[in-house]
């Protein structure tokens, strides 16, 4: 029998779309990779095609300006809702770098998959455009669904409960309780297996065990409140040790570890690193701006979260359902605000009790295996020889 082709298209665009794909990639393949031919990829970077590497560049380039403009995000996200997803889709693909959107199919068609799965719109769009007509499932790593996600596709997964039926209501001409499902949020299976001694942990970090720990990220690129953050939190000497994630930001990077620390106040400034699960266990607080997957993995290992910036409708969505929904965030846009916050929990951690004990509560909700086999049930509805080769 051959092994029908399941592919992993990554795309770079913040780390919200990249880490939900590394865990649904290898689950898949735990679980399914003696019957199916899973592959991986680039799909923008690794093309020999310069046009592509150019669009993704460019993508790139609109999530910093999203977070160094606001306007921009929040206009951005504005003219989906007024376009919507067939509209947002295409002129995305077909404006945003010139000469895209026919290579970008041929490279789907040359792969041949029979099955694309998706944590971005444009691999998911590319697919539906080919000749090879795979299936195709897209995951919207949001808490809820924005017009973007709604391209047509034959499985549509979203990880919480409140964008599951605010989009059975609201796009009802396009959804229905087959081709949409509510799942457990991606993670990666190692963060499973992360101890969550928090004193141990910093222990192993270089870091203070008994300091109030707060860390403090701003997405993959490093732009945002968290320098003025950690500057006036300096200024005031708090005791704290502070754990600035710099990411792809070399000179946010540079520039932080060459500040002094303080008598009480420390700072602990990261560049881009594979360890944010074990930085998140080892905090007590996080701040940061709202991206999907860092208030995520925020509340996967019970740590309270300050929302310090909405760099789109997208992250409103976001910062909205951790702050209103689910209750395991504040809302603090003022950089001096956002220290007095922390100071007060420096002087009394107990106010941050409903804030933990509320994120602790999610943990049930993450995981890969359910949506790994929502993947293979459809694959079986082309290919059901699968069920019995199992």
């Amino acid at each position: 029998m051959k092994k029908p082709i399941v592919l992993f298209p990554y795309v770079e665009a913040g780390m919200g779309h990249i880490a939900p794909m590394r865990a649904i990639a290898k689950k898949f393949k735990q679980l399914y990779g003696d019957v199916c031919d899973c592959r991986d990829i680039k799909f923008f970077a690794d093309s020999e095609n310069k046009a592509l590497q150019e669009f993704e560049r460019k993508m790139c380039k609109s999530v910093v300006d999203s977070n160094r403009n606001r306007t921009y995000g929040f206009l951005m996200t504005l003219s989906m809702d007024i376009f919507g997803a067939r509209l947002s889709n295409s002129a995305s693909a077909n404006c945003l770098q010139a000469g895209t959107h026919k290579p970008a199919v041929a490279r789907m068609n040359e792969l041949a998959p029979d099955l694309v799965v998706s944590t971005h719109w444009s691999t998911n769009y590319f697919a539906k455009k080919s000749d090879v007509n795979p299936l195709t499932v897209l995951y919207c790593p949001d808490a809820r669904l924005y017009p973007i996600f709604n391209y047509p596709c034959d499985l549509t997964l979203v990880p919480t409960k409140a964008g599951y039926e605010e989009a059975l209501e609201k796009y009802s001409r396009r959804y229905t309780p087959d081709n949409l499902k509510c799942v457990t949020t991606l993670i990666d299976d190692r963060a499973f297996e992360v101890p969550r001694d928090k004193r141990a942990m910093r222990e192993s970090l270089g870091l203070d065990p008994d300091k109030f720990t707060v860390m403090l990220a701003e997405g993959g690129y490093g732009i945002g409140k968290m320098t003025e953050i950690c500057r006036r939190a300096l200024d005031r000497d708090l005791n704290v040790t502070l754990i600035p994630i710099c990411g792809r930001n070399e000179e946010l990077f540079k520039e932080m570890s060459s500040w002094k620390n303080g008598k009480h106040c420390v700072l602990h400034p990261v560049d881009f690193t594979d360890k944010m699960s074990s930085y998140m266990v080892a905090a007590d607080l996080f701040c940061g701006k709202s991206g999907a997957n860092v208030f995520a993995e925020a509340c996967f290992f019970g740590v309270p979260q300050i929302v310090t910036k909405y760099a789109s409708g997208i992250e409103k969505l976001n910062g909205e359902y951790y702050v209103r929904s689910v209750k395991t965030a504040l809302k603090i846009f003022n950089a001096k605000k956002v220290v007095d916050k922390i100071e007060e929990f420096i002087n009394d951690p107990q106010k941050l009790s409903p804030l933990k004990q509320a994120a602790e509560a999610q943990y049930e909700n993450y995981g890969s295996e359910q949506t790994a086999r929502l993947i293979f049930d459809l694959l079986c509805t082309r290919f059901p020889e699968l069920k019995n080769a199992r």
